[in-house]
Formats: C-alpha cells, structure tokens, sequence
C-alpha cells in the first residue's frame, strides 16, 4: 500500500498539495486545525512510503509555523489558541505540497503536463530538461566537496574558512551548471527542439483507476476542513 503514491501520475501527486491549500482557508478554529493536521498525519502513516524525507519537510513547515504562532501571538493580544490555529493552518496549506512534490519524477510529469494538459512541447521539454538538471545539483555537490578533500582543500573549524570554503564550492557548482545547460541547448537544437511545431512522446501519459482513486482521496482530504466548520 505504500508503494502506491509511487505508482501515482505526478499531476495527481500534487493535486495533493492543491486542494490541502484550498481547504486551509477554511481553517478558522483550533478544533478544525486540529482535525485537519490529524487526518493528514493518518494519510501520511498510512501511504507513504518512507518517514526521514516527510519529518524533514515537517522540520521545515514548523520552523514557518512557530514564526507564525510567535507573531500571531504577540501581535494579537496574546491569545493562544488563535496563533496555534494559525500556525496550523500553514502547517495543513504547506505540507502535504511539499512531501509530494518530492516524489515527482521530473520526466513523467513533463509527459502528462504535455499530453494531458496540452502545454506547449517545446515549453515542456525546456522544463523537463532543467528540473533534471536541478535534481543532479546535490550529486554535483557532492562530487566537487569529494574532489576538493582528496586534492586537501576541506572545510576547516574557522568559520571564515568555511564561509569561503562553501563559496567556491558554490561558484565551481555554477559554473558546472552553466556548462551543463550550454550541453543541454547544443543537444536539444540538434535534435530538432527550436523548429518542430508537432513532437511525439516516448512513454504515454495514462490516466488509469488508481490515478482517478487518488485523485478523489485528495479532493476528500482537503474537503476534511470545510467539512468540519460546517458541521461544528
């Protein structure tokens, strides 16, 4: 079962992230927020596949939350339950977007926004094209910190030679991304991409019942929260 949001097209994956957007506005109350959060947290445990990469984006959303309560709080008369729901609410409009969004493949989802929403094939290629490039950076950076130890270049105690040291790992990353994405204009010009106005596709684009059950499990779990005011 947890398998399945794997299996998921990337367009329903991050339905996901639309509706619990569209339903944190009606956040209004802590009973509400409360429920919300907890019904996204079952659907978490339940579905997802892994634990490390959605505590990581909760770490996050929090840290935006608790700035959030803080502010509320002391801007607001210094009620609490109000700057609680409030750091809820971005807590439900900010995470589960952001944990699906992490297993969107890049190429997939350029096959469905081309062929099931019909977006111009050029546009989407380009697009395709850089979200792997942005997906590589992390590896990159990892390969220049590795060369930079072996030639004995690495990060020191000094805080000021670990500034510099971050630096010129981040300015040898730009320049390997600028060189990259000359290679990636070169090939895709060879190819035809500037002058073609109809592209095939390799893979297709399905929508099958699994993707339209997902899709109906996002609408249900970001109609949780309206559902709630209305009833209470």
């Amino acid at each position: 079962m947890r398998s399945l949001v794997l299996r998921l097209n990337p367009l329903v994956q991050l339905s996901f992230g639309l509706f619990s957007l569209l339903g944190s506005f009606w956040i209004r109350s802590l009973p509400v927020a409360l429920v919300a959060f907890g019904v996204y947290a079952v659907a978490a445990l339940i579905f997802l596949p892994g634990w490390r990469y959605p505590v990581v984006c909760l770490g996050f959303s929090l840290i935006a939350a608790l700035t959030i309560v803080y502010s509320t709080w002391r801007l607001g008369g210094h009620d609490l339950e109000v700057a609680v729901t409030a750091g809820l609410r971005i807590v439900v409009l900010a995470l589960p977007g952001s944990v699906m969004a992490g297993y969107v493949d890049p190429s997939r989802f350029a096959d469905y926004l081309a062929q099931s929403l019909r977006l111009p094939a050029r546009l989407i290629a380009a697009f395709a094209a850089a979200l792997q490039r942005f997906t590589g950076f992390g590896v990159a950076w990892q390969q220049l910190e590795r060369a930079r130890w072996v030639r004995g270049f690495g990060p020191s105690r000094n805080p000021v030679a670990t500034g510099r040291y971050v630096a010129n790992l981040s300015f040898a990353l730009l320049v390997q991304a600028m060189r990259g994405a000359s290679a990636s204009a070169i090939a895709m010009d060879a190819r035809g991409f500037a002058t073609a106005h109809h592209r095939t596709w390799a893979e297709p684009a399905p929508w099958t019942r699994l993707d339209r059950a997902g899709l109906a499990f996002a609408v249900v779990l970001g109609a949780v929260a309206p559902l709630v005011r209305l009833l209470s």
